[in-house]
């Protein structure tokens, strides 16, 4: 017996397809809203069936370039970063579809698919309303994998147009006319064997099976690592939810002893664990002072005529009424510390925001150092508030001394 079921409906079996289909209607309306918006809630959805393969299929929403109705501006952008968050999993295959009777170097299935999928590894290329080319025209070369290649090739596809689906014409009367229309015109007529939806469903599920065989021992691997990563987890803790006080505190104390060691190896640059993608901790620290301050010392801006001028005041500021005849050899005391006051004090933004910047990473270090706490939020935020506190106060000083 053929039979649906839907998630937010559990218990209930749909036999009849167009209360699926006015299901799927109603619920799309009721998360979204009646003003085709979009959400990234799916509608969860199986098929029970004789007729149809093991698939899973995740039915993503074209591209809108302009918002319809009452879609927010930034549509575009927001139905782009739902797909990229399914099509980017490495364990799923990626149906670029494109519609036969536009440009193939514009379709933007492609583009998406070529973002994540560099090599083609997972990418199959549908093409769809092939019956509705201009007349004269046809997408032989695209199908037969000439125009843009790619690894696992094209299928065209002929779906149901909205008239057919008005006029209730059922599944296998499509299918039929489907597999006429392939034999029949000549561009396709040699490639009507690999062309339609049956031979879309079983390249589907043959390629799915393929590909589940070559990414499972890596996903077995990644599995046993995690595995052994917790294990390791659970001997450190192992400990710490005795019922004994002195155990408690015991457990406590190395806790924060753990913390201290973490804090000063990512200080120190000793860790077990090396940040390949940024600079943080000491490393950073050791930048700012060797790259960032000398930069903002270098940017500060030095007019030599306008120093010189300042000396030369400062000098006669000096005298006062006596009358200057030679300078001599050295500037007087009182010149030479005004004007070099002067000069200090240019350097007091440069270090101020050196020390910002110290006090800004040695948080976030303090932060990296708590999540191994993050089992117990209270101790964590303590321990963050405490040290953190600690290092403002150490910042205040310094600020002070500059």
């Amino acid at each position: 017996t053929e039979y649906a079921e839907f998630l937010h409906c559990k218990g209930r079996k749909f036999t009849d397809f167009d209360e699926v289909r006015q299901e799927i209607e109603v619920e799309t309306d009721r998360i979204t809203g009646m003003n085709k918006g979009i959400s990234s809630i799916p509608i969860n959805l199986r098929i029970y069936s004789p007729h149809v393969l093991s698939l899973t299929l995740i039915d993503l929403p074209g591209i809108t370039k302009v918002p319809v109705g009452d879609q927010p501006p930034d549509i575009e952008q927001q139905i782009r970063d739902m797909i990229m968050q399914f099509i980017s999993r490495e364990n799923c295959l990626i149906l670029a579809v494109t519609p036969a009777n536009t440009d193939l170097a514009n379709s933007d299935a492609l583009k998406l698919a070529k973002e994540v999928d560099p090599q083609g590894l997972r990418t199959i290329g549908v093409i769809t309303k092939l019956d509705l080319m201009d007349e004269g025209t046809d997408a032989r070369e695209i199908l037969e994998n000439k125009l843009l290649p790619l690894r696992r090739g094209y299928i065209g596809v002929v779906n149901r147009s909205q008239k057919d689906i008005d006029g209730k014409k059922d599944i296998k009367a499509a299918l039929l006319a489907e597999r006429k229309f392939f034999l029949s015109h000549p561009a396709y007529r040699h490639m009507a064997d690999r062309m339609g939806t049956p031979y879309l469903q079983k390249v589907l599920n043959q390629q799915l099976t393929n590909h589940i065989r070559d990414t499972l021992p890596a996903f077995r691997s990644k599995l046993q690592s995690q595995l052994l990563s917790i294990e390791h987890e659970v001997e450190a803790y192992k400990n710490f939810r005795p019922e004994d006080p002195t155990r408690k505190t015991k457990a406590l104390l190395q806790m924060v002893q753990q913390f201290s060691v973490d804090f000063e190896k990512r200080i120190e640059g000793s860790g077990d664990q090396v940040d390949t993608l940024e600079l943080s901790g000491g490393a950073k620290i050791n930048r700012i002072f060797h790259e960032r301050f000398p930069f903002e010392l270098v940017k500060m801006e030095f007019n030599e005529k306008e120093l010189r001028r300042e000396i030369s005041y400062a000098i006669k500021n000096i005298h006062g009424i006596r009358q200057v005849l030679l300078t001599g050899l050295f500037t007087p005391d009182m010149a030479f510390e005004a004007i070099v006051k002067k000069q200090i004090v240019k350097l007091k933004g440069p270090c101020l925001k050196s020390v910002d910047l110290v006090m800004q990473e040695l948080i976030n270090t303090v932060k990296k150092c708590t999540k191994k706490l993050a089992t117990y939020p209270r101790l964590c935020e303590e321990t963050e508030r405490i040290v953190a506190g600690y290092i403002r106060e150490r910042e205040e000083k310094t600020k002070d001394q500059v």
